[in-house]
């Protein structure tokens, strides 16, 4: 592996710490978008517990709102129920893109990594090639030793960018979706929220 990474030329080193940047981010996020992390499915019912019961006080609601993503969203609804079906769904959209804006956090390098390794590696074959060149220009074309270092830094180089490139695209991809999902969901959740507590407001 080290003679690989060797004859693959100084291009390499971006390349190895595109990588190891882009396994972190794909671990951090993995880690961070779980499903039970964002959206606890239990959550809107114990709300509507805590609110048949009058349980409901600044205190819940702090609880709630550190308790997920989902959380603060609701509780910025909770906060603001008082003031009508307007103002919850106002406040509760206004937390809800910071929620999505967090949720989103590192995508936008991991699919910069996705897109600038390649071109890294291409950069490195480019420099193989020039190298290929060069060395036919000194020594000519009689002994095929004298090409194979460019032309080996060129593969490795081009292989190296694609297999960084590609479950780096492959995870953006699929992190956005995810993020998509969740964001969905939060405003599915947010809506059976003001439904509870105003439809309790205006049966009282």
């Amino acid at each position: 592996m080290f003679d690989i990474i060797k004859n693959g030329g100084w291009m390499m080193a971006p390349i190895i710490l595109a990588s190891i940047a882009a396994l972190a981010i794909i671990v951090e996020r993995m880690w961070s978008l779980q499903r039970k992390r964002i959206l606890p499915p239990d959550l809107v019912p114990y709300i509507w517990q805590l609110q048949r019961e009058n349980k409901l006080d600044a205190g819940a609601i702090r609880r709630i709102k550190q308790s997920s993503p989902l959380g603060r969203v609701l509780a910025a609804g909770m906060q603001n129920h008082k003031h009508g079906r307007e103002m919850m769904k106002t406040s509760i959209e206004e937390v809800g893109r910071q929620v999505a804006h967090e949720l989103e956090y590192y995508l936008n390098a991991l699919g910069s990594i996705a897109t600038i390794t390649p071109l890294i590696g291409l950069l490195g074959t480019v420099d193989g090639i020039i190298r290929v060149f060069s060395d036919i220009a000194v020594g000519g074309m009689g002994d095929p030793s004298i090409l194979s270092g460019g032309i080996s830094e060129a593969l490795i180089c081009t292989a190296s960018g694609l297999t960084v490139a590609i479950p780096s695209l492959f995870f953006h991809r699929y992190f956005e979706r995810l993020v998509d999902d969740h964001v969905l969901h939060m405003e599915e959740e947010s809506l059976r929220l003001i439904d509870i507590m105003q439809g309790d407001r205006e049966e009282a």
